[in-house]
């Protein structure tokens, strides 16, 4: 039994087990599957509000060539025949979703769209993934080692960081590609690997991955972690001042369980929800991060498709995006629970 809970009611329901709260699990399922619903319903109208269609894009870049029954096979295939009512068009989606069909993409010549997403999806993860995590963990803790140690030689570091987070992604990466890339030559200045090489499980082609992936990383990373190690400092500083750590440091507990037990482990709360919306919003990419290093990711895939107002192609990856967001706010109220027994309390 931890000692400075002792007497309180974190102790009473330590022992007598924790309830499951299935009122809040009831609820918080009927709020996702609300808000899922209402998520792809707007991405089904919103493309459809838009001036022209994809049909329109693809019969005025064959400039006349194709007869006016391949536009009317066209949108009957893409289920953009204005012929149909809207909302038998939205039923029809409806029933291809759940079916698991995304459509086809006629920006990628006619391919799935899952399929192209698939093939997009994976470069997005590993690289705006792999940057946010890391971001994320340092900045997490610099930031509470700073605000441990308020008034020390660390806190120098927090005017740089935010100011490196000032700087715009694309001017960062910009400025990297200069010095590294194109000085240096440390680092190749963009696409995910040299052109020619085998791609598969080889050491050649994953060291060509890892290489071309480090600079934009090292610039997400960069431009990323200042509001990491801000906020989370800021949290240390007020938790700092409850009555709970005087408590344990008046115990004689060592600093370190202080410092990780008891205060970075409250102050990290608010942090959990903002790292969860950000990997959620790791689907989508960086559009521009992507488009200054060539990277062929998710969001330079959605540019693609908005320009040739590829409906199918922009539905299928919002849906990806809504979905992981979803995903990634379920496991922040899990993380919740984990780490703050207060609310399982409360919920229960």
């Amino acid at each position: 039994m931890d000692p400075t809970l002792v007497g309180t009611t974190a102790t009473v329901a330590e022992r007598g087990g924790i309830r499951v709260p299935w009122r809040f699990i009831v609820g918080r399922a009927a709020f996702y599957l609300f808000t899922a619903w209402a998520a792809i319903t707007i991405n089904f109208f919103l493309p459809r509000m838009m001036k022209g269609d994809a049909v329109d894009a693809y019969m005025a870049r064959s400039q006349g060539q194709l007869p006016p029954e391949a536009e009317k096979a066209l949108r009957a295939l893409f289920g953009l025949d204005k012929s149909v009512p809207l909302w038998q068009q939205y039923f029809d989606y409806w029933g291809r979703l759940l079916h698991g069909d995304l459509g086809l993409s006629i920006s990628t010549g006619m391919a799935p769209v899952g399929q192209a997403i698939a093939s997009a999806l994976p470069w997005t993860l590993g690289l705006v993934g792999v940057a946010t995590i890391i971001s994320f963990l340092v900045g997490t803790v610099l930031g509470a080692v700073i605000g441990w140690r308020r008034g020390g030689r660390l806190d120098a570091l927090v005017p740089v960081t935010t100011f490196m987070g000032t700087v715009p992604y694309f001017w960062l990466g910009l400025i990297f590609i200069a010095v590294f890339s194109t000085i240096m030559g440390w680092f190749p200045a963009g696409h995910a690997y040299e052109v020619g090489v085998e791609t598969g499980w080889n050491t050649e082609f994953i060291g060509q991955v890892i290489s071309h992936a480090a600079l934009p990383v090292i610039t997400i990373v960069i431009a990323s972690i200042g509001g990491w190690v801000l906020g989370m400092r800021n949290m240390m500083l007020t938790v700092l001042d409850e009555d709970y750590i005087t408590v344990a440091q008046a115990k004689g507990m060592p600093n370190k369980r202080v410092l990780w037990r008891y205060a970075a482990r409250n102050a990290v709360l608010p942090q959990i929800q903002s790292f969860a919306l950000a990997l959620g919003f790791i689907v989508g990419g960086t559009i521009v991060m992507e488009m200054v290093f060539s990277y062929p990711g998710i969001g330079l895939l959605l540019l693609s498709a908005t320009n040739a107002k590829d409906y199918a192609l922009m539905q299928g990856i919002f849906l990806v995006l809504v979905l992981a967001v979803l995903v990634a706010n379920i496991l922040a109220d899990i993380a919740y629970a984990i780490l703050d027994p207060r609310t399982r309390q409360t919920e229960a």
